[in-house]
């Protein structure tokens, strides 16, 4: 076969560090579509995303020469340094260390977009 062709779906997940809720609906609106457009520039295709205050969630389709790691790491860096330039009050903003990657077969594709969507819900805690 002359080409190559890739069909991997992964789910990823990380946190602010120390889970400092600092993703406000303010960031959040501009952060989601940057991570999106840092996605694209490494070969790759955000297909959700979405989060919470302290975490995010991101279902990408990875392209055929990045690796979960290298797409993690830019990803991460790169949203950092912007968000310390267009946030100069958050100064603070960093995520943590590590990350969930969970490979998603083309079947789940539309449950884990759910998943994403309800993370409000999913977190909602209900006290008696």
């Amino acid at each position: 076969m002359p080409q190559s062709f890739a069909c991997v779906y992964v789910h990823f997940v990380w946190s602010t560090k120390n889970r400092e809720p600092l993703i406000t609906l303010d960031l959040s609106v501009r952060l989601y579509p940057f991570l999106g457009g840092v996605v694209r520039e490494r070969g790759c295709v955000l297909s959700h995303v979405g989060g919470m205050p302290d975490h995010v969630h991101l279902l990408v389709s990875l392209g055929r020469t990045l690796s979960v790691a290298e797409l993690v790491r830019d990803i991460k860096s790169v949203s950092s340094q912007w968000v310390h330039t267009e946030f100069p009050a958050m100064q603070q903003f960093a995520w943590q260390a590590g990350y969930g990657a969970f490979g998603v077969s083309l079947s789940n594709v539309a449950d884990v977009r759910k998943y994403i969507d309800g993370q409000a819900d999913h977190h909602r805690v209900v006290t008696f």
